[in-house]
This record gives C-alpha cells, sequence and structure tokens, in this order.
C-alpha cells in the first residue's frame, strides 16, 4: 500500500523558544505544563522548588549536553547571563551549606553517584537528597571550555592583573558572561576559607582543567597552569574588589555634612586644649579669600 502526502494541513500555532523567556506563542492548554516566563531564582522560596528545577531541566535535551548559547538564561545579581539551571543549582549548593563543606569544589563523588544524578536531572527528576560534593562536581563541569575561544598564547602572556582583566573582556559574551559568574563562584568559596580549607589558589586549581579541552594530557596539564594562574588572580582581584567596597558603601551612607540639629545640639564645640584665642582665629584659607 502506497502512503501519500499529508493533505488539508492547517497551521494553527507558531511556538518559539527564547533562551531569556522560554517557549513563546504555547497555547493556552499547554502553558501549565511547560513554562513560559523567565525563571528567576532569587525570587524562589528558601528552599528552591523542585518543581521550578523540573521546569528548567525540562527545556534541555542534556544538562551538560548542549551549549551555553541554546540554553534557557536568567541574569545573575551581576548581571551575567547564566544557564538558569547553574543559577539553581548554586543556589541549591549555598543553601545546603556547600560553601563551608570541607574541601568543596576539590572532594569528587563518586562516578556512580554523579551519573545517576546527572540522569535524573536530565529526566526532569530532581533528587531531593543531593549531596554538595555532587552538586559541585556537577556545577564545575558545566565550566568545560569556557576559555577555549582564547588562545594558549593570550593565556601565558597575561602576567599581571591588569592583563588578565582585559584578557577575560576579549571573551565572546556568552563566555565571558560564564566566566565572570565562575570568578564570583570561586570566590564565594574562597571567602570560607577559614571552614572549607579552599584558598584562592586551591579552588583556581581544580576549576583549571575544566576550563580548557586539549587533546593531548601533556600538553593540557601544562596549560591547565597557566590558566591556573589566570583564575587565581582573577578571584584575588574579585576578593579585593569586595573588600574596597565595602567601606566605599558605609562612607556613602555617612551624612555629607552636619545638620541644623547638630549646630543647634552644640555637635562643633572647641577642641578641648584650644585657647580662646585660636578658636576665635580664622583659618588661613579664610584670612587669603578675605586679602583678595
Amino acid at each position: 500500500m502506497e502512503i501519500g502526502g499529508p493533505t488539508n494541513v492547517r497551521h494553527l500555532v507558531h511556538v518559539t523558544f527564547d533562551r531569556f523567556h522560554g517557549f513563546l506563542g504555547l497555547p493556552v492548554e499547554l502553558e501549565p505544563e511547560v513554562p513560559g516566563g523567565r525563571p528567576v531564582p532569587g525570587n524562589s522560596s528558601p528552599l528552591l522548588s523542585s518543581l521550578s528545577l523540573s521546569l528548567s531541566l525540562s527545556l534541555l535535551a542534556s544538562v551538560f549536553g548542549v551549549s551555553t548559547e541554546s540554553m534557557q538564561c536568567s541574569y545573575d545579581p551581576r548581571g551575567n547571563s547564566v544557564p538558569t539551571i547553574l543559577l539553581l543549582m548554586q543556589r541549591r549548593l549555598y543553601e545546603h551549606g556547600g560553601l563551608q563543606a570541607e574541601g568543596i569544589f576539590r572532594i569528587n563523588a563518586e562516578n556512580s553517584q554523579e551519573e545517576h544524578v546527572r540522569g535524573q536531572l536530565n529526566s526532569g527528576i530532581v533528587p531531593d537528597d543531593i549531596d554538595v560534593h555532587c552538586l559541585a562536581g556537577l556545577i564545575k563541569g558545566a565550566a568545560i571550555g569556557v576559555l577555549d575561544p582564547l588562545t594558549p598564547e593570550q593565556v601565558m602572556a597575561s602576567q599581571t592583573e591588569d592583563d588578565c582583566a582585559a584578557l577575560a573582556k576579549l571573551l565572546p559574551p556568552p563566555q565571558a558572561a560564564l566566566l565572570d559568574w565562575a570568578v564570583n563562584l570561586m570566590a564565594d568559596v574562597a571567602q570560607h576559607e577559614l571552614h572549607n580549607k579552599m584558598n584562592a589558589r586551591n579552588v583556581a586549581m581544580v576549576f583549571a582543567p575544566n576550563m580548557t579541552q586539549m587533546a593531548d594530557p601533556l600538553t593540557a596539564l601544562m596549560y591547565a597552569v597557566q590558566v591556573m594562574n589566570l583564575l587565581k588572580t582573577l578571584i584575588l582581584r574579585t576578593l579585593r574588589e569586595r573588600q574596597e567596597a565595602v567601606p566605599a558603601a558605609a562612607a556613602a551612607a555617612l551624612p555629607s555634612g552636619p545638620s541644623d540639629e547638630d549646630d543647634q545640639n552644640g555637635a562643633h564645640l572647641p577642641i578641648e586644649g584650644a585657647s580662646a584665642h585660636e578658636e576665635d582665629r580664622p583659618s588661613r584659607p579664610a584670612a587669603r579669600m578675605k586679602q583678595s
């Protein structure tokens, strides 16, 4: 029996996928089954709901089997466009005390456990008891190839902090955003060094092999050392910027000048030990203004 072509075909709906807003043009009856809007992890409950994570995962054919450009993305607090699944996993890691866990990102979960969790995630099933080391391993795996757009010569030539910061800006936008997110994640880990024993060098060391892919193992090992130095420099720069931002924020919160109420309450009293003559004497700048 010969089967003919389709007849009387009607184009009823046109559904497209937007990496920032999810599926667009879905029929109303399908909206409850598929997320139509961009998830915002920061607005979720204290513990991530399994439903939100399941819906985000269902958008991916495989958690790490597709490029970051094709994943549904959300914005992190710094404005980086990052795959939503990574932000959700990061939040889960923080909420489960992962930053305080000794050897976080260094201690690997058993391969069988990680593969089991990966399979559940790819199936849209979220385990309720994900081990933080297993979760950290999956997050670390998402950084594979982030620095591939750069040449080894560019990385090796970046010796100073300014060189490393400028090099990061040469990455294409998706990789640049993912690198900035990862560096801030690593800085979060380093800030809890007292508990997790992971300083900037240690966390850079465990992330470096994942940041690039090379066929030759020996070359990859040598290059990983250069990548480690790059990451360590960026982490230390981020930590320093955070420390500098604290006094700046505190200074901005201070009043810019004395208030009328302070004047009425005698806030500007003479300096203890100063004579009456010194108190009445105008300052030198004022005297110069008078002469002019």
